[in-house]
């Protein structure tokens, strides 16, 4: 039996950024990962020249945990524009971040999006949220969520349909707006202060910067974990056995559940992502696409090579649609009706798009735990996990989970 001071399970943001603290501090330690690569759900599959990300992802440059682990000039990030196209029954309704550009600030604010006094609202919890610690925003809120935040702070229902609904229900994959406020507070604060962005690369070029920093020989792929004793007693899949003398469990809630003996989540956000190519950009605006309608099979659309070229091959455009929760449908019948809903939008053009693929993803992301600014990352006085689901759905928040084992384990602050 291998014996190891320190063992990971799983590659995920949060394994890998438990290892990098570990690797700075000069702890030896293991990192297994199950799969053939690292990254967890943030992953992209290269297909016939083309870079698919594993559903629609962005990176928040902004992020404070990831500004102190990630070189972004390696990552070469390309940033959408900051705002939105709305679909509205003719057209579409354009709206932008006013202070990154300034030219379309009375545009914005006469907009159709929602009343003056809606437009005003948002400058007004700007300056509230905008200023305000992460923990503050991330603080226990009783419960509340964001549509019952919303209408506390006096949002009339057109500018919740309209905006609200559609660009943080694709946030959040969840078009009720059930998910927590105090997850709505924090990710107003970044999307209002940060550039959203894709690594030239992929998404996944975030995940695989990590690893090529840690030291050699210390992540295993395709290695699962079958089974663990209350010891730390690790039973790989192919029958070997290792040791630990710390465990940290970074895997997502399903795995971590099987492995501790605990009941399942049941409750994630799900998404389909459906990949289409064509020989020129639907919409050249660089801002994503967002549709009110939540009966469409199309909840919003952005296209990845408009952002950065390397997405599609050249002279192709790749285009990426989201369809949030159940469908019903196979991948096939739901892209011929993506493609039917979408020529009412661009034109014929649309008969000429190619079908790439499609990633059905059941457990894209899970709820906002309890207690998101204080995680409960130790199980017992060897052992402890982290990862997004035990604070809130986001890469910060795997990282800093990570970060929080690895000062916990070594003593040290990061």
């Amino acid at each position: 039996m291998e014996n190891y001071p320190v063992i990971i399970i799983g590659a995920g943001l949060a394994g890998l950024s438990c290892a990098t603290y570990l690797a700075k501090a000069g702890q030896p330690f293991l990192l297994l990962e199950g799969s053939n690569t690292v990254g967890g759900r943030i992953r992209t599959e290269r297909y016939k020249g083309y870079l698919l990300d594993y559903g629609f992802q962005v990176f928040l440059a902004n992020y404070p945990e990831a500004r102190k682990l990630l070189n972004y000039e390696a990552l070469a990030l390309k940033a959408f524009r900051s705002g939105a196209l709305i679909k509205q029954k003719a057209g579409f309704l354009k709206v932008v971040h006013p202070l990154k550009e300034p030219s379309l600030f009375f545009p914005t604010l006469l907009s159709q999006v929602g009343t003056l006094a809606d437009k005003f609202r948002i400058l007004q919890i700007g300056a509230q949220i905008i200023p305000a610690s992460d923990e503050k925003l991330l603080q226990n809120n009783n419960g509340l969520s964001t549509m019952a935040y919303l209408r506390q702070q006096g949002f009339s229902t057109k500018i919740i349909n309209t905006f609200f609904a559609p660009f943080f229900g694709g946030v959040y994959l969840d078009r009720e707006l059930k998910t927590s406020s105090n997850f709505f507070r924090f990710l107003f604060k970044y999307f209002a202060t940060s550039d959203v962005t894709l690594p030239a690369q992929g998404i996944e070029a975030i995940p695989a910067q990590l690893a090529a920093n840690l030291p050699a020989g210390s992540i295993r792929t395709n290695s699962p974990v079958a089974a663990l004793t209350p010891n730390n007693e690790i039973t790989l899949a192919n029958g070997q056995k290792l040791k630990a003398g710390i465990l940290v469990i970074a895997t997502d809630a399903t795995a971590a559940a099987r492995l501790l003996g605990e009941t399942p989540p049941l409750l994630f956000n799900q998404t389909t992502c459906t990949y289409f190519t064509a020989d020129e950009s639907p919409d050249s605006s660089k801002l994503l696409i967002l549709n009110p309608n939540s009966q469409s099979v199309v909840h919003n659309l952005s296209v990845p090579s408009d952002i950065s070229p390397d997405y599609a091959p050249a002279g192709k455009s790749l285009i990426s649609v989201s369809t949030h929760g159940a469908h019903g449908l196979s991948p096939e019948n739901l892209a011929i009706k993506i493609k039917e809903e979408l020529k009412g939008w661009f034109g014929e053009s649309v008969e000429n798009w190619r079908y790439l693929k499609t990633y059905f993803i059941p457990e894209a992301l899970p709820p906002t735990a309890p207690n998101p600014a204080n995680p409960a990352l130790q199980l017992v006085h060897n052992r402890y996990r982290c990862g997004d689901y035990l604070a809130y759905p986001s890469q910060n928040a795997a990282l800093a989970t990570g970060r929080l084992v690895a000062e916990a384990i070594t003593g040290k602050k990061f």
